[in-house]
This record gives C-alpha cells, structure tokens and sequence, in this order.
C-alpha cells in the first residue's frame, strides 16, 4: 500500500482551505509572529473532518494525505478530528487537542494509531537547524500500530528500537539511502521496503511509519523541509510518497516569486523614469 498523494487542483484547492480557515481564528487564539504547520493523516480506513477551535477546517481528510506547511501566527490551537461530514465537534474520534505552536517553531501534526491500534494524535517538532556542506538530516517517525522496530540501510540498522510514537534523526552525506523498516533486533522479513529514500543537502527529510502492522497496511509517507543551509530564504515544501511530485508545493514559491518579479519590476521602471527626468533637465 503506497502513500496517497494530493496533486493538482485538489491539493492547491486544500491548502487554500486551510490558509482561510486558520486565517479567520479568532485574534485570541494566535499571536506573536508565525510557525510553521503540517498535517499528516496516518489513520488506516478512515476518511476524517479536521476541526480548529470549533470550525471544520479540513472537509473529508483521507489517509495517507499530508497538508500545507501553512505559515501561521503563533499561539495555541485546540484540534478535534470527527468523522467525515459531522455536524460539529462535539463527537470526535481524536481529541480535542491542544497544539502550542511557538514563534519561529516548524511543527507537523499526525493524526494515526497508537502501539494498540487506537486513534490518537502528536506533534512532532522538526529539526531546522542548519546543515552542515554536503550532509542533509533524515528523521524516521514510528505512528504505526506495531511494536518496535529498526531501520536498516544498507542491512545495517542506523535506527534502533523506535517505539510509537518517537523519532529518531541522523544528519547523514547527501545520497540516496535503500531504507527497510523491520522488527527490533531482527534483520528480516522486511515490515515495509527495502524503499530508496533522498537525502538532499541542506534539506530535512522526515519518513513516518503508519498503519498497522496487524491489520497488514502498513505503509510509508515522506515529508521534506528545505531551507537549512544556512541561507535563511529556503522554503518548506510537503509531500507525501517516496517518488512524489506535489504541485501544490510550488505555489507558494510561485507567488513569492511573481511579487519579487513585480517588486523589481515597479524598480526597474522607476529608475527608468527618474533616469528620463534627469536627461531632459
């Protein structure tokens, strides 16, 4: 089972959502300057609503999915997840909870089962920082129902023991990593993979475990972070899948691109004026 990923008109048509949804919160609960958030939905066979501080902000959610990142301001956000097309939030299938998102903080939201195969929800917060020349970091997240495992690169195990709902990071050369996730202390068979996993330099990719092993769904979904050379202009894009292509990550790097383009153009023009002005004097 692969990941499912949102392209296209429907993802863009997504985060627009969102972007709107959070932006009419009320003033109380966000202020400070902007985080960063992601949502990823890791809950096997269940289509979900998603709501924020009473409003339904995510219409019919389906697994596999993961949406933004949305550049938010700063404060506390109560989180309810129901099922699809609920009246409101008073019935739901996870939380509510609190997220306390922090001023410059970079964060992704998982909504997928506990080691018994319950429902829950977590808040991972990502590793920023710069990278060093030539390395990226790679971040595996265990969300699965399923005991705990490690993962191999190589046959060689690079992450030990990791339980849900932990993480374990690595700042590794920039390459290409064949990546097996398989019971603690074993070398086979492989639960998911062998799977071939980029690691890019100046870049966080983070790879979630999810589904559950017991229900035989389990499955991987990628979420990449760029930006952590140390050049502060780098951009977050999401997607989900180890060989995905989410349009939807370059809208905000189009817009941001047509208002610098315009911004140099009004410049350019204005010089042109003044430069008129100066020759006919």
């Amino acid at each position: 089972m692969r990941a499912r990923l949102l392209t296209g008109t429907a993802a863009g048509a997504l985060a627009l959502g969102l972007v709107a949804s959070f932006a009419a919160l009320p003033a109380s609960a966000a202020t400070g300057s902007s985080a960063k958030l992601a949502v990823l939905h890791g809950v096997p066979d269940l289509t979900v609503d998603v709501w924020v501080n009473g409003e339904r902000t995510l219409d019919d959610f389906t697994p596999g999915t993961l949406a933004g990142p949305l550049d938010l301001p700063a404060g506390t956000y109560s989180v309810a997840i129901t099922a699809a097309d609920a009246a409101d939030d008073s019935d739901p299938a996870i939380g509510p909870v609190d997220l306390a998102l922090e001023a410059g903080g970079n964060y992704t939201a998982v909504a997928h089962l506990d080691t018994a195969g319950a429902p829950t929800a977590t808040l991972f917060t990502n590793d920023t920082k710069p990278t060093a020349a030539g390395q990226g970091r790679l971040t595996v997240r265990h969300v699965a129902a399923a005991p705990a495992v490690d993962v191999l690169a190589g046959g060689t195990a690079v992450v030990t023991n990791l339980t849900n709902p932990n993480e374990q990071t690595l700042d590794l050369p920039a390459g290409t990593v064949s990546a097996s996730v398989v019971a603690a202390g074993t070398t086979e068979p492989a639960l998911l993979g062998p799977a071939d996993v980029p690691v890019t330099e100046g870049a966080l990719t983070i790879v979630y475990a999810w589904g559950s092993a017991e229900a035989g769904n389990l499955a991987l979904a990628t979420q990449t972070v760029t930006g952590l050379h140390s050049d502060p202009a780098g951009v977050q894009a999401g997607q989900v899948g180890l060989a995905a292509d989410d349009r939807s990550a370059v809208l905000p790097v189009a817009l941001t691109m047509l208002v610098a383009a315009g911004l140099t153009g009004l410049g350019v023009a204005g010089r042109q004026v003044a430069q008129r002005a100066t020759t006919r004097r």
